[in-house]
C-alpha cells in the first residue's frame, strides 16, 4: 500500500486553521480578545520563522477548549467550518486527493494543528486517516495539556512511524505534500516529497534539491 501524506494548512487548505480557530474564538468572545489575539498571530510568527516552542503553543491553542461540553465545541465548529474552512477550500486540493485515491493509495493527513481542530477539516476533504497534535480529556473535557508526542517537525516522522508500524504498513515509495520548511525532516525521509506553495526557506531546499513544486492555488 502506498501512502499519500498531505500537511493541512497553507498546503490543502489555503489558510492556517489553527491561526483561524484563534480568530473565531475572539470575534465570538469566547476568550479574552485583545491578549489572546496578539499571541495568536506572534506563535504564528514563531512558526513562519521556524522559532515555535509547540509545547507552549499546545497550551495556548488548547486552552480556547477547556470549561466548555464537547456539545457546545462541536457547535462552535460547525460554525467556524463554515464562515472559515469552507472559504478556503481549495478545488486543486480536492482533484490531487482524488488523483491519489484512484491510484489506490491510502491517503493520511499529517498536522501539527489539534485534532479538535482538524478532524472534522480532514473528513470534509475526504481523508479518515489523520495525525494531529493531542489535548489531554478527563471526563469527556478538554484539559488544556497537551498529550503524547506533537506531531510539529520531527515528531511528525516519529508520530508517521508509529501509526505505520501498528498498521503494518510500509513507508515505502511514500509521497508527502508540505509548504513549510518545518516539515523538512518528513519530507527527506520520503521517496517523493513534493512542496506545495512552499515558503522561500522550502522552495530554495526544494529547488536546490530537485523536489516538485506545486500550486494548489491555481
Amino acid at each position: 500500500m502506498t501512502l499519500a501524506i498531505f500537511d493541512l494548512d497553507n498546503t490543502l487548505i489555503g489558510g492556517d486553521s489553527d491561526n483561524l480557530w484563534g480568530q473565531f474564538v475572539c470575534e465570538r468572545g469566547l476568550v479574552e480578545g485583545v491578549d489572546f489575539a496578539a499571541r495568536n498571530d506572534q506563535f504564528l510568527a514563531d512558526y513562519q520563522a521556524g522559532t515555535l516552542d509547540i509545547d507552549d503553543y499546545l497550551r495556548f491553542a488548547l486552552s480556547s477548549l477547556v470549561g466548555h461540553s464537547r456539545e457546545e465545541l462541536d457547535a462552535w465548529h460547525r460554525e467556524f467550518m463554515a464562515c472559515k474552512i469552507e472559504p478556503i477550500m481549495l478545488p486543486g486540493a480536492r482533484q490531487l486527493i482524488a488523483d491519489h485515491r484512484a491510484r489506490g493509495h491510502e491517503l493520511l493527513v499529517i498536522t501539527a494543528t489539534n485534532e479538535f481542530v482538524t478532524r472534522p477539516i480532514a473528513a470534509a476533504l475526504g481523508i479518515s486517516e489523520l495525525i494531529a497534535c493531542q489535548g489531554e480529556v478527563v471526563d469527556g473535557r478538554f484539559t488544556g495539556e497537551p498529550r503524547g508526542v506533537p506531531s510539529y517537525h520531527e515528531g511528525k516522522v516519529t508520530r508517521l512511524r508509529q501509526w505505520a508500524a501498528q498498521r503494518d504498513i510500509a513507508l515505502r515509495g511514500a509521497w508527502f505534500y508540505s509548504d513549510s520548511h518545518n516539515d523538512l525532516p518528513l519530507l527527506e525521509r520520503v521517496d517523493n516529497p513534493v512542496a506545495v506553495d512552499p515558503d522561500e526557506r522550502l522552495r530554495a531546499c526544494a529547488r536546490q534539491r530537485g523536489w516538485p513544486i506545486i500550486s494548489l492555488r491555481c
